[in-house]
């Protein structure tokens, strides 16, 4: 990222005009939006988005919206911004010290970690720092830094977060082919049959009255098949392996609650009959975990990280009752 001389340098009483912002070759491939957030840290987001709508941000010259690709050598506009300015995000210590003893691979292009259920990836809704947040935080001189894919707040599990853009390139790629083996363990209520190997069904995005975002099966959604393998049976419940095919949102557990097996914990799609199963036996957050991550780029990557305690010890507890 490389300042370009300012094209009316300074108001006289020092306020900063407009900035005309230089992408490197290793920042190409970020949106729009992410790199202002970065760029302008502390500027309230909501602020940047009203930017970039009205036209005061600008790439090359021209409007762009905020999922815009950037390119090296992109000249961006970024306009003064006068308003008060908010702190960084303060990190939890807590959360700083959990996300140290769960990175699972540490190399110059990609992190690895096995995020525990809670925090969300990203900032935003009521959430000053989010995994990335924190990340950034933690590691102050690295200048890129980005999510690979996404895990709902609740999910705990394997997440990918790319130090270079051409490594976020590739995996994207790699994503988009089909070429990321990813495997989830869910715990669902009842006995899951052996037969059903696979749930194929539209899923489309609604909000709530209140304002939540959900997710429900529709022929007017988009595409989505989801594989499913038995691991364990319990009389009231099945701990079953879930391969996304297509990475909607929300995909595994619409799918589960679609053929009425909804996974336990669940306070979204959840039935009666699962809220007291998962009373019953302790449960108390969601039982969605991202266990397996297989893919190549120049070398072979396979990741595992094991249930979290707390999940370990609900399906001792289904043993002990059957």
């Amino acid at each position: 990222m490389i300042q370009l001389p300012e094209k009316s340098g300074k108001t006289a009483g020092g306020q900063q005009e407009v900035r005309f912002v230089q992408v490197s070759e290793e920042e190409a491939g970020q949106r729009l939006d992410n790199f202002l957030l970065r760029f302008l840290s502390g500027v309230p987001k909501t602020r940047i988005y009203k930017a970039i709508r009205k036209g005061e941000v600008r790439v090359n010259k021209g409007r762009a919206k905020p999922e815009t690709r950037l390119q090296g050598d992109d000249r961006v506009r970024v306009p003064p911004f006068h308003e008060a300015v908010k702190s960084k995000p303060a990190a939890s210590r807590r959360w700083i010290d959990t996300i140290n003893s769960r990175i699972l691979l540490d190399e110059d292009d990609l992190l690895v970690i096995n995020k525990p259920s809670g925090l969300a990836v990203h900032g935003g809704s009521g959430i000053d720092a989010g995994l990335i947040e924190t990340l950034r935080l933690m590691y102050p001189e690295q200048r890129y830094m980005e999510l690979v894919h996404r895990l709902d707040r609740d999910t705990s599990g394997l997440i990918m977060v790319a130090r270079r853009a051409s490594m976020l390139r590739a995996l994207h790629e790699l994503l988009r082919n089909d070429g990321i083996d990813k495997r989830y363990q869910c715990l669902v209520l009842g006995r899951w049959p052996a037969h059903l190997k696979q749930v194929e069904a539209p899923l489309e995005k609604y909000a709530l009255g209140s304002g939540e975002r959900m997710v429900k099966v529709s022929g007017d959604g988009k595409s989505s098949l989801t594989q499913f393998r038995v691991l364990h049976r319990w009389r009231e419940a099945t701990l079953v392996e879930a391969k996304p095919v297509t990475g909607r949102t929300h995909q595994i557990r619409v799918h589960c609650r679609h053929v009425g097996h909804p996974i336990l914990g669940d306070v979204k799609y959840q039935t009666p009959e699962a809220a007291t199963l998962a009373d019953r036996i302790g449960l108390g957050r969601l039982f969605l975990h991202a266990a397996e991550l297989q893919f190549k780029l120049v070398k072979r990557y396979k990741l595992g990280a094991p249930l979290d305690d707390e999940l370990q010890q609900v399906l001792t507890r289904l043993t002990q009752a059957s």
